[in-house]
C-alpha cells in the first residue's frame, strides 16, 4: 500500500465519520435532548432569580 492508497483510505473514512455526525447531530431522536441542554442556562438563571428573591430583604 502506497501512500496515496493510504490517504485515500483515511479521505473515505474521516468523509464517513463526518457525514455520521452529521446524521446524528440532526436525528429527531436527539432533537429533546439537545432541546434540554439547549435550555439548561435559562433553568440555572431562574434558580438565582429565586433564591435573590426568597433570601434578600432590605
Amino acid at each position: 500500500m502506497d501512500y496515496g492508497t493510504f490517504q485515500g483510505i483515511l479521505t473515505l473514512v474521516l468523509m464517513i465519520t463526518f457525514i455520521g455526525i452529521v446524521l446524528w447531530a440532526y436525528s429527531s431522536r436527539r432533537k429533546k435532548s439537545f432541546d434540554e441542554a439547549a435550555n439548561l442556562v435559562f433553568s440555572d438563571e431562574q434558580k438565582d432569580v429565586e433564591s435573590k428573591d426568597s433570601g434578600e430583604t432590605k
